[in-house]
């Protein structure tokens, strides 16, 4: 509720306008005097007083005790759903001047969870933007802002900065915020299905590329038995987005291709364009572990065109280097590396991973032309990346690829160096540098 004295000039305001005296707003209730009173500011009146004032005014008891129209809140949260859905079907530069419009409006009127909800889209926004530290910063407004709340209604902000420090190549990091979130929700007594579905999906992908593979599995496996518990389907998909990377690194194919097809199967259904393409990605990357390389590259280009096309800069120039590699096993050495030169000439800031793998797959194509030194060049270049992200499953296997070049220079001492560099970055199966994984937690079966 407002001070008393903007109450008290709302209400005159109010009476003014519909053309009645103190007398006739106060009786048969109250005194004109205390009408009088209460618009003068001198007084606060009761919760009951001003239900009674609200009806004879033909107003709503939040407009008189807050100032904001009536319905408001409802109106926006219907125009924020419009804004989620001009994101999925528009582009992020529109869906986001939508949200920043959105965010002034809940500001203006002290709406807090449509002001959270307004910066967790902004969020979306630059993530598929590319703008990762923009990203971070909306995510962390909006958790500050339902700081109050139980942990639950924060998962989906915490899930957004984690991705976004995940993006730029910060691993371990992403890695502690989802575990510890995780943790304490089991601590608390909170273990709310859709929140803990949201942040083990999202802990599968700093998992894979730490080679935490058996801590991937389990998330997944938990995120599965949940997903009957979930209401909204695309946080159902986005689950069997990620599941299917553990069913992969498990070797089982088909399974991974299902829970793709599930995914696809709802994105198409609910016109999610940007997950669509993130489909079309992933199953392209099944179909080249296969071998199917034709296969990969027609699904491969089918994502980048959707991403291109809504100019997310990020996941464009992301799923080009999966590209690349696609290319240089078909023999198509010039493609694949103007691919890889066009993302390495935006720097890292695509995140240290990708830029890393992108280095690796010059350093391959190089090799196939003859070109040691040079190839020898981009490893090193992708060691450094992948040591600063933390991503132990591809360092070690870089390590290899420069060894096996080393020795077969000659090098005998610094292949031997590189090989003991790579065995020294193979974590045990299952494990990350952050300790114990997240406590399971147990719920009732509906």
């Amino acid at each position: 509720m407002d001070d008393p004295a903007a109450i008290g000039r709302r209400v005159q305001r109010l009476r003014a306008q519909r053309g009645l005296t103190q007398r006739q707003l106060a009786e048969p209730s109250y005194t004109p005097a205390y009408v009088s009173t209460l618009e003068s500011g001198k007084v606060r009146p009761s919760e009951t007083a001003l239900r009674f004032l609200a009806e004879r005014l033909g107003a709503s008891y939040e407009e008189l005790a807050t100032g904001r129209p009536a319905h408001l809140a409802t109106e926006l949260r219907l125009a924020l759903v419009d804004a989620h859905q001009q994101l999925a079907t528009g582009t992020a530069e529109e869906a986001a001047v939508r949200y920043r419009c959105l965010l002034t409006d809940a500001e203006h009127f002290g709406l807090v969870p449509e002001q959270a909800e307004a910066l967790l889209g902004l969020g979306d926004c630059a993530l598929e933007a590319g703008e990762l530290v923009g990203a971070g910063h909306h995510f962390q407004a909006a958790e500050r802002l339902l700081a109050d709340e139980p942990l639950p209604r924060r998962a989906r902000a915490i899930r957004g900065r984690a991705v976004a420090h995940l993006l730029a190549g910060e691993l371990r990091y992403a890695c502690y915020l989802l575990e510890s979130t995780i943790d304490e929700l089991g601590a608390s007594g909170l273990a709310d299905p859709e929140a803990l579905v949201v942040l083990y999906a999202a802990v599968i992908g700093p998992y894979m590329d730490m080679g935490a593979h058996a801590r991937a599995a389990h998330a997944a496996e938990l995120a599965l038995a949940l997903a009957p518990q979930v209401d909204d389907p695309a946080l159902v998909a986005g689950m069997h987005r990620q599941v299917a990377r553990t069913f992969l690194a498990e070797g089982r194919t088909a399974d991974a291709d299902a829970s793709l097809a599930k995914a696809q199967a709802i994105y198409q259904q609910l016109s999610l364009r940007t997950d669509l393409a993130h489909c079309h990605w992933m199953r392209g990357y099944v179909q080249a572990q296969s071998g199917e390389l034709a296969a990969a590259e027609k699904e491969l280009r089918a994502a980048r065109d959707i991403l291109n096309a809504r100019r997310a800069a990020l996941f464009t120039a992301q799923v080009e280097v999966e590209l690349a590699d696609v290319l240089r096993r078909l023999g198509r050495h010039g493609e694949a590396s103007d691919l890889l030169s066009a993302f390495l000439e935006l720097g890292d800031r695509h995140g240290a991973v990708h830029a890393g793998g992108a280095h690796r797959l010059l350093g391959l194509i190089a090799e196939e032309r003859g070109d040691s030194e040079t190839a020898e060049e981009h490893y090193v270049m992708a060691m450094g990346l992948l040591e600063r992200s933390g991503a132990s499953g591809d360092l070690a296997d870089l390590c290899r690829l420069l060894g096996d070049l080393l020795r077969r220079g000659g090098r005998t001492e610094a292949a031997l160096d590189a090989y003991r560099t790579g065995l020294g970055h193979r974590s045990p199966p299952g494990t990350t540098t952050l300790g114990p994984a997240p406590t399971a937690l147990a719920f009732p079966r509906h």
